[in-house]
């Protein structure tokens, strides 16, 4: 109460003196024509007047204007018209002279307090108008709340001059949760000058709590804290709503992957399973004497069947962790020749009807790799290349260093994929043959893909002449380390 008392007064205070600055004026243009009392005509001094009046409209406003073209008419009059000193009237000339002066000089007074008012409101809009600029700017590329509670708290201490802005907003359930406070230079504990609720078309999003250093908003502030109040409500909006949607997005997806994979497991998983059960069937069958070669081949159907049912299940929970985001591996120094002879040997028996060449330098540096990772990415990039090469084509895997990365390359000699295909298909269930020309899940390259990019790599593929190559890199160092010497592998 004591501040508004004061701020009163102050308003008070200068009003008086704008009055006084409007009288003063005219007193000095009277004192200086009545010292040097020119021999001017009663026109020339009329013009004379018009120059204060002028003057005090546009430094002091419309009243002290026409305040002073009222004084300016006495003056002229009391010193000017005859008789003398006395503010009595007699030539109807002088009379006539006497109203038009009083006529124009207030009417002069009213346009320039209209300019001056016009030039005021436009430099006002022009600052509204800037500041509502700054704000929209800042609050573009958000994309969160306390971000956006914390740039309105700022840009309107800013704007309005308060000591404390307070952004309170409001969770989904509806209770309150201060998310942010601008800071001040002074913080009071009094009750906030101003509140305005930050409300959307649909619902409240939380108030705006203003602390001002004098006095109270005008109706320009209070317009242009309406217009803040509503941009913070629309950056909030925007923000629920990209948040919906994103949720929205990733339930659609994993319905579909979910979809997908049924549709993929329940036909991949039946072709060896039924081949595992017609051949445990046929070996317990006593109607049948099997002799030993024709129980090998049984019992190797088995075990082949068996790795391929290995295989798919480790796929699916290969890309179960890759999508949950749980795939971290687990970087150590390991030799790439052990891991790529480690992965022959264990599918020779898939690769008997290719021809398999390894061409790995024995000076190649340790790479810090999972090893278990990194084996089964080779396993799904021969695995592919065994499901598109024709039986008796070359298999060929050689690396070489790049820089600070390992780069891999396994060429085939399948048909060439079309160039809008080669980024696709390291995505999820993307197939270029029919679905039922070819066996698996779809999710072999996705997952080499998925494992590669969390060591740091890339992968890509690439039709080059009479072969198709797998590529990826590794980085080689592991926490800004080099590896210090290649380690020596028997391949015997």
């Amino acid at each position: 109460m004591h501040i508004l008392t004061n701020l009163a007064q102050n308003k008070i205070i200068a009003l008086l003196l704008r009055y006084l600055a409007a009288v003063l004026v005219i007193a000095a243009v009277t004192l200086l024509l009545q010292a040097f009392q020119p021999e001017w005509t009663n026109q020339v001094i009329v013009l004379i007047y018009l120059l204060p009046v002028m003057l005090s409209t546009v430094l002091w406003g419309l009243v002290p204007g026409i305040l002073a073209a009222f004084l300016a008419f006495l003056a002229f009059n009391y010193y000017y018209l005859e008789p003398y000193n006395t503010f009595q009237v007699h030539a109807t000339q002088d009379l006539i002279l006497l109203i038009i002066f009083l006529i124009v000089a207030v009417v002069l007074a009213q346009l320039i307090g209209q300019a001056r008012q016009g030039e005021r409101l436009a430099r006002s809009r022009e600052w509204e108008a800037t500041r509502m600029y700054e704000l929209i700017s800042a609050l573009a590329p958000l994309q969160d709340i306390p971000a956006v509670a914390q740039v309105l708290a700022d840009h309107t201490r800013e704007a309005f001059d308060c000591t404390q802005v307070e952004m309170t907003t409001l969770e989904k359930k509806g209770d309150p949760s201060i998310t942010t406070r601008a800071s001040a230079s002074n913080i009071v504990d009094q009750a906030p000058t101003a509140r305005i609720r930050v409300d959307t078309a649909r619902e409240n999003e939380g108030e705006l709590c203003l602390w001002l250093a004098e006095g109270n908003l005008s109706v320009e502030e209070q317009r242009l804290l309406t217009a803040f109040a509503s941009q913070g409500a629309l950056s909030i909006e925007r923000i629920r709503l990209v948040r919906s949607e994103k949720r929205s997005q990733l339930l659609e997806e994993s319905d579909k992957l979910k979809s997908s994979l049924l549709n993929s497991v329940s036909h991949e998983l039946r072709t060896p399973l039924a081949a595992i059960k017609a051949s445990v069937s046929s070996l317990r069958s006593q109607t049948v004497d099997w002799n030993a070669p024709e129980r090998g081949e049984l019992l190797a159907t088995i075990e082949e069947e068996t790795d391929h049912l290995n295989l798919l299940v480790g796929n699916l929970l290969d890309m179960s962790r890759i999508e949950s985001g749980a795939l971290k591996p687990h970087r150590t120094w390991n030799a790439l020749n052990e891991i790529v002879w480690g992965v022959a040997g264990k599918m020779r028996s898939q690769l008997q009807d290719h021809q398999l060449t390894i061409n790995l330098p024995g000076d190649l540096p340790l790479v810090p790799t999972d090893y278990v990772m990194i084996g089964q990415v080779f396993i799904n990039l021969l695995s592919n290349s065994i499901k598109y090469a024709a039986p008796g084509t070359h298999i060929d895997i050689s690396a070489g260093t790049e820089l600070d990365f390992m780069h891999v390359r396994l060429a085939n000699q399948s048909p060439p994929v079309p160039e809008d295909h080669l980024a696709l298909i390291f995505e999820k269930f993307h197939r270029i043959t029919a679905a039922d020309r070819v066996t698996g899940t779809g999710l072999g390259l996705s997952i080499c893909k998925g494992m590669i990019e969390a060591h740091g790599g890339k992968i890509w593929a690439a039709n080059e002449p009479g072969r198709f190559v797998f590529h990826f890199t590794l980085p080689l160092t592991l926490d800004g380390a080099l590896p210090d010497s290649p380690r020596e592998v028997d391949n015997g």
